[in-house]
């Protein structure tokens, strides 16, 4: 099938903060208890229509593990988005998010869309970050927020549809502004 666009997005973040099961999730509605750790990198898309336009959003999983550096790092080249998860009850994974954004930004897209994701919601009497720690930290960033479940689901369809939206809307618009500039050079009124 021919797409009009294709986003590559990944999944950032330490190990066992639900990036595989938000991946499941999100493509065929399942939650893996007893999940693995993720090898290297795991892939899958969907299609989306946007203003009649299609669209192929990439989602690329990568391992959280710091032996796998060298080959995740190469995955965010081209990247337009990012969701950078961390476990609401696993403090240590929240702090590695100061870890994770120098490394996107060093590696990834220049205008790369972010998204920080607190996951794993629905073990409220676990947490060990609050949701204002989590919104605090993004504004730091001066990126998104957003808490999701990958056990029942809540926020997986919003946080995909969000950043695929944003995406497109950073693309529409920098088409815009290439098309103004194009005209301005030319000398063509407007």
């Amino acid at each position: 099938e021919n797409y009009d666009m294709v986003f590559k997005i990944v999944l950032i973040g330490d190990s066992f903060v639900g990036k595989s099961n938000i991946l499941s999730k999100y493509l065929k509605n399942e939650f893996n208890e007893d999940s693995k750790a993720t090898v290297g990198v795991e892939f899958g898309s969907k299609s989306f229509s946007i203003d009649n336009h299609s669209i192929k959003a990439q989602i690329w999983d990568t391992a959280g593990q710091e032996r796998y550096k060298a080959i995740t790092n190469a995955y965010y080249k081209g990247a337009l988005g990012a969701f950078l998860v961390y476990d609401i009850t696993r403090k240590e994974t929240f702090d590695s998010v100061d870890k994770w954004i120098p490394e996107l930004k060093a590696n990834g897209s220049k205008n790369m869309s972010i998204l920080i994701i607190g996951n794993k919601s629905d073990l409220e009497d676990k947490r060990q970050v609050t949701k204002e720690d989590g919104e605090q930290k993004a504004a730091n960033y001066g990126v998104a927020f957003m808490e999701t479940s990958a056990y029942n689901g809540e926020n997986i369809e919003v946080a995909f549809d969000t950043m695929v939206k944003g995406i497109y809307e950073k693309c529409h618009k920098e088409l815009e502004e290439n098309k103004e500039v194009d005209i301005q050079e030319k000398g063509i009124e407007i």
